[in-house]
């Protein structure tokens, strides 16, 4: 009897010393943040530890950038990785980083920005003209020495295919380069979700929060009007960019996803890929001639102009019809284009744009924000 207690007591014992075990092994993880629809970056509290995840900071990208994000302002407590926020002095690299700033309104925080002539925004642009941000290059070249002179808390830089040079220049000096990813989002309100990003920077989350609902909101209803349209009018897009090859948007991309929402017949919507499709001119006119409505030809901004390029163009039914709609017409004061700014931003916008365009009964009242009928 004595003998069956004591093997009783072992597993027992045994049991708790595992549960014991287990527990100080499990490192505790929450999510900090939800995110609906963006998949490229996450806020995580681990062990007590903000952090803010990039997982997709460009094309090709092996690994995640983590960023622990803290208010402690002491320098000597601060790490190579670690992100003191909220945000006064930073450092942005590409126009669609400046409306979710602006929405924030952190603008002010802005001290330095390259190529700034394509910032068309009214605010921003006022404190380029006033002198308070500063250009720190020009294209794709930054120059490194200005902007480490500006001392920028932060910079939240952009590259297609790797790590910047220039940024990595900008790393080693001790200031943090966090890459955005938002343009590699699969979906319209990906994109716009990561408001949510800049919120974490400047300590807004609920703000931003707040500020995606809304145009979640309004995407969602915009999208619900046109649902059970039966009547959907075809689409045309993009133009021949080079010799006789015709470019336009793959089926599974981020403009076909708009035409989709508006709940039009893109004639090229069942094709597998989400960048553009590369395609001879016949194949084109064959499957577009008759097509409803032509939407953004390519970077043409008049008809003179696409008959120029090419006079085959005046045989497409739109073209005969007037309706050929591109956002390249309407720019900020230094000739930068609203669409390519703003658009990431406010899909839902755009979204009721291309209803407006082709279904304008059902959007009476609206004017369009970024597209208009070519001349």
């Amino acid at each position: 009897m004595k003998r069956k207690i004591l093997q009783v007591l072992f597993v027992v014992s045994c049991l708790i010393a595992c549960k014991k075990e287990v527990k100080q092994n499990t490192s505790t993880s929450k999510t900090a943040l939800t995110l609906k629809y963006a998949k490229g970056f996450e806020v995580k509290i681990e062990n007590g530890v903000k952090k803010l995840l990039v997982n997709a900071p460009f094309q090709n990208a092996n690994k995640t950038f983590e960023f622990v994000i803290s208010k402690d302002t002491n320098p000597k407590n601060k790490s190579a990785n670690s992100i003191q926020v909220p945000i006064e002095r930073m450092v942005v690299t590409s126009t669609t980083h400046i409306p979710m700033v602006e929405l924030l309104n952190e603008q002010a925080s802005i001290v330095g920005f390259p190529y700034s002539k394509y910032v068309s925004s009214k605010k921003t642009r006022q404190l380029i003209d006033d002198g308070k941000i500063v250009e720190i290059g020009k294209e794709s070249s930054l120059n490194t020495e200005i902007l480490l002179d500006l001392q920028p808390q932060l910079v939240v830089g952009y590259s297609v295919n790797s790590a910047d040079k220039s940024l990595t220049t900008i790393e080693k000096s001790g200031i943090p380069v966090i890459y955005n990813g938002d343009w590699l989002e699969e979906t319209p309100l990906g994109r716009a979700e990561w408001i949510k990003f800049f919120g974490v920077l400047y300590n807004k989350e609920k703000e931003a929060d707040s500020i995606f609902k809304s145009i979640e909101k309004n995407y969602l209803e915009a999208k619900a009007l046109v649902k059970n349209l039966k009547n959907k009018p075809t689409i045309l897009s993009g133009a021949i960019m080079n010799k006789d090859v015709w470019n336009l948007p793959a089926g599974e991309s981020f403009v076909a996803q708009f035409l989709k929402d508006a709940n039009l017949n893109y004639l090229w919507q069942n094709t597998e890929g989400k960048g553009s499709l590369s395609l001879s001119f016949e194949s084109v006119f064959d499957k577009g001639a008759a097509a409803n409505f032509w939407i953004a030809p390519g970077y043409f901004s008049s008809k003179e102009q696409m008959l120029k390029n090419n006079e085959i163009y005046k045989e497409f039914n739109a073209f005969k019809n007037d309706e050929i709609y591109t956002p390249s017409t309407k720019k900020g004061a230094t000739g930068g284009i609203i669409f390519y700014e703003l658009a990431p931003t406010r899909p839902d916008l755009v979204l009721k744009d291309l209803i407006k365009i082709t279904n304008p009964e059902l959007l009476p009242d609206y004017k369009l924000t970024f597209f208009e009928k070519m001349k």
